[in-house]
C-alpha cells in the first residue's frame, strides 16, 4: 500500500501553492487525487492500492469544497473525488473551467434531521431550517422538501432552485444558511430542521436512520463522481483510474456502507450523463 499511496496534506485553507506544480499534458504515472473527508478519502486509498503499474495514486487531502476543484483545474491535481455533477457543472460555468465527471462511485444518503420533531407531521408554523449556502446543496435540500410538501417549487425548476423561487411556504418555514460542513452546529444549537450528509451528522453519533426524512433519487443525480480535466478523459491514466476506481475492494467497501444506510452504490448509473435542460444549468449556476 505504501508503494501506491502517498498522502498529502495542505497546511492552509487555501493552500494550493503548497502542492507540487504538475503539468498532467504528458502521460504522468503519479496521479493526484484530491479528495476532501471520508468515506471519499477511503475509497480514494483503497482505489490506490488496486491500480495497475506503471501507475500510482496519490491522495491530496483538502479542507474545503473548493481546492479540489481548482488544483484540477490548475493541474496540480489529475483528479478529484469529493462532489457530484451539479457542483461540477457549476464550478465550470463560474470558472470557464472544462472538468468532467467520468465515473459515478456512491450516492449519499442526504436528509433533514430534527433535535425536535419526531415526525414530519409534527413541524410547526415558522420552524427553522438550515441549508447549505452553496448553490448545489442549497437546491438539493429544497428539491427535497418540496417532495414532501413542505414547500411548493415552479413544476419547470429544473435542478437549480433557490429559496427566492419558492412560491407556496405552508409551514411559514424560515430559512437559515450555513457552509454545509457546520450543519452539525446547527442541530447542536437546535436549529429544528437541518440538512446533513452522512458524513458530516455522523460527527453527533447519528445516521440517516435518525433522519427525519431522506432523499428519493432514483436517477442518481447527485452521484459522487471521479472527475477530471476533458483533455484526459480518454487518456490510458484515466482508464487505469476507473479501472481501479471499479476494483472489487472498493465496491466491497461501499456494499458495506450500503448496508448500513449511509449511501448507494452508482457504479452503474448513467449519471455521467449531460443533463437535458442544460439552459436550465446554465441560468443557475450561480454563486
Amino acid at each position: 500500500m505504501l508503494k501506491k499511496l502517498l498522502v498529502t496534506g495542505l497546511v492552509a485553507a487555501f493552500g494550493l501553492s503548497a502542492l507540487t506544480s504538475v503539468t498532467y499534458a504528458q502521460e504522468e504515472t503519479v496521479l493526484k487525487v484530491a479528495s476532501q473527508v471520508p468515506p471519499m478519502t477511503d475509497i480514494v486509498e483503497l482505489a490506490a492500492e488496486a491500480i495497475e503499474e506503471p501507475y500510482t495514486i496519490e491522495l491530496v487531502e483538502v479542507t474545503d469544497n473548493v481546492q479540489y476543484n481548482e488544483a484540477v483545474f490548475n493541474d496540480e491535481a489529475y483528479a478529484s473525488f469529493a462532489q457530484h455533477m451539479p457542483f461540477m457543472e457549476m464550478f465550470n460555468k463560474e470558472k470557464e473551467a472544462d472538468l468532467v465527471a467520468i465515473q459515478p462511485i456512491y450516492n449519499a444518503v442526504v436528509g433533514f434531521y430534527s433535535p425536535v420533531y419526531k415526525s414530519i407531521d409534527d413541524i410547526e408554523e415558522g420552524a427553522e431550517v438550515a441549508i447549505p449556502s452553496d448553490p448545489t446543496n442549497e437546491a438539493r435540500a429544497l428539491l427535497i422538501l418540496a417532495h414532501y410538501g413542505l414547500i411548493e417549487l415552479p413544476e419547470d425548476i429544473g435542478l437549480f432552485p433557490t429559496v427566492d423561487d419558492i412560491v407556496e411556504n405552508p409551514h411559514q418555514l424560515k430559512f437559515t444558511t450555513l457552509e454545509v460542513g457546520n450543519t452539525p452546529a446547527a442541530y447542536e444549537d437546535g436549529v429544528e430542521l437541518v440538512f446533513s450528509y452522512p458524513t458530516y451528522i455522523a460527527k453527533l453519533d447519528l445516521t440517516p436512520a435518525d433522519a427525519l426524512f431522506l432523499e428519493e433519487d432514483p436517477e442518481d443525480r447527485f452521484a459522487i463522481q471521479v472527475v477530471v480535466r476533458e483533455g484526459n478523459k480518454d487518456s490510458e491514466a484515466t482508464k487505469a483510474l476507473i479501472k481501479a476506481f471499479n476494483s472489487d475492494k472498493v465496491r466491497a467497501f461501499v456494499d458495506e456502507l450500503s448496508e448500513k444506510g449511509h449511501l448507494k452504490p452508482s457504479f452503474d448509473s448513467n449519471a455521467t450523463e449531460e443533463p437535458a435542460d442544460s439552459e436550465t444549468t446554465e441560468e443557475s449556476a450561480e454563486e
